[in-house]
């Protein structure tokens, strides 16, 4: 099967570059900006003309875009998310042997949704913030394109290769530096959100099976489990080896759990909080549902999980990496770094 890849240098294309290539079943093309394409071409400025020319010659069967970006200004993230989108949809439109196309969405897309209960594809959009409506706007001019086409709808990207923009990204730089400085305080924006976290190697499998599928429409790609941000950051905390405090912003501080010990809340004198006893991570109380306000990164969502049953049926599809593994691989990667 021919595969024509856009995106193959981002957090999610690196993954999907390494799982196609070992696929003795795939013929892959990499079209993108820079050198290491095979076809050198901008989606965010060359013509739906220019690259129907380049389809036409590559003649894919499947088109998979995992290009777009995920920070920047309103204009980059409208032009990455949605205009080069639309490119993509008018090229394989026009081009001589339309492939399919399996398209890279967001569930940012979804925006504010019950907290307590996993979303369906079903569930109606609000998304806020200009990423969220971008990808929104990418994924409607995708399923009103007419091509036989799939939107993965994928939840929070964990694992090696986190940019350092992301929440767990941010987090293992700063635990680094705070190791080689002796430093007792990392900084991190709120964690009280919960979110489903999956990793990026499960969503490169996700990716190839909707690929060689006849599955149509939106499809969630998430683990099915919503998991505190403060439960996971602790993960990567222990992977670390860090025994200092990680500062919420606007929260008291955490200090890490020892060897299955309890999670202390400190004011920012250091003191014990005298409004609670320790209170251990993988125990969920009667005050388990999501906290009111900003989750993780300041993304006022507070709940985030999917109801992952479609990929299940339609593309045989699960999780495979546990959270604890992909975060220790994020640690990993971040301390060998040179």
């Amino acid at each position: 099967m021919r595969v024509l890849l856009l995106g193959a240098d981002g957090f999610i294309g690196r993954r999907v570059t390494d799982r196609l290539l070992v696929d003795q079943e795939l013929q892959v093309t990499v079209l993108g900006r820079r050198d290491s394409a095979d076809i050198r071409f901008d989606l965010t400025t060359g013509s739906p003309g220019a690259l129907a020319r380049f389809l036409d010659a590559v003649a894919p069967q499947v088109v998979i875009n995992c290009a777009g970006a995920t920070y920047g200004s309103s204009r980059t993230l409208i032009r990455a998310n949605t205009l080069a989108v639309a490119t993509v949809c008018e090229a394989i439109r026009r081009s001589r042997e339309p492939a399919r196309l399996v398209h890279v969405g967001s569930a940012a897309e979804y925006g504010p949704v019950p907290g307590g209960v996993p979303v369906s594809e079903g569930a109606e959009p609000r998304p806020v913030g200009p990423y969220g409506v971008s990808k929104l706007a990418g994924t409607e001019l995708v399923l009103a394109s007419g091509l036989d086409a799939a939107v993965l709808r994928v939840f929070d990207v964990v694992g090696p290769g986190a940019p350092t923009a992301s929440l767990f990204g941010r987090l293992a730089e700063g635990l680094r530096r705070a190791l080689e400085r002796e430093e007792s305080q990392v900084r991190m924006p709120d964690l009280s959100g919960y979110r489903d976290f999956v990793d990026v190697r499960d969503v490169a499998r996700a990716i190839r099976a909707a690929a060689v599928s006849a599955a149509t429409g939106v499809i969630n790609i998430g683990s099915g489990h919503a998991v505190r941000a403060r439960e996971a950051a602790q993960l990567l905390v222990r992977a670390s080896g860090f025994e200092g405090a990680i500062v919420e912003e606007n929260r008291p501080v955490l200090l890490p759990a020892q060897a299955g010990g309890p999670v202390e809340h400190l004011d920012r004198h250091g003191e014990r909080d005298r409004h609670g006893a320790p209170h251990h991570p993988g125990h969920r109380s009667a005050e388990a549902r999501p906290a009111e306000g900003r989750g993780p990164a300041g993304e006022p969502v507070p709940w985030r999980q999917a109801d992952v049953r479609t990929a299940r049926d339609r593309l045989g599809w699960r999780t495979q990496v546990p959270l604890e593994e992909s975060l220790g691989d994020v640690w990993l990667e971040t301390a060998c770094r040179v």
